[in-house]
């Protein structure tokens, strides 16, 4: 059995909604797009290099897609391993459990990199959760961090 690599930063939620619908809110950036990030280049593919934007910030991250296993899993590298697992909970619900791996730096910066991750991709959950069950935009990203946002970005 394989190590797992220290630290590991991990959250997951449960969403109310079939997990085909779950996974594709992840692949199709015109769905992510309402709850995370605010442009992705192109729809996920296995290999692929896509490009995602965050407008309020001026931010752009190269993320390259490792795996997909449809329904069940996203395996991408964006500064670290990130995996993404599906797990239905019946027809009408989804687990998603996000974990992200490879910290670089001191021990400390790992830890402090790990617990920020954590934080982020629990909102990100948060965000899907209430855009698929209730079709409300909760601005998570933007309103986290207001003071860093490009001045006249949301006038």
């Amino acid at each position: 059995m394989e190590e797992e690599p220290w630290p590991v930063a991990r959250t997951q939620m449960l969403i109310r909604r079939p997990v085909a619908e779950v996974y594709s809110a992840f692949v199709d950036p015109r769905v992510t797009e309402q709850f995370w990030f605010t442009h992705g280049d192109a729809v996920l593919e296995q290999g692929a290099t896509v490009t995602w934007q965050w407008e309020m910030y001026g931010a752009t991250a190269e993320v390259k897609v490792i795996a997909l296993d449809q329904n069940r899993r996203i395996l991408m590298h964006w500064l670290t391993a990130v995996e993404w697992v599906f797990s239905p909970r019946g027809e009408q619900a989804t687990l998603v459990t996000i974990a992200a791996s490879g910290f670089e730096g001191t021990p400390n910066e790992q830890v402090d990199q790990a617990i920020d991750s954590t934080g982020g991709f629990s909102f990100v959950l948060a965000g899907c959760k209430a855009w698929l069950e209730h079709r409300i935009r909760l601005n998570l990203t933007a309103d986290h961090n207001p003071d860093h946002q490009l001045e006249g970005w949301n006038e």
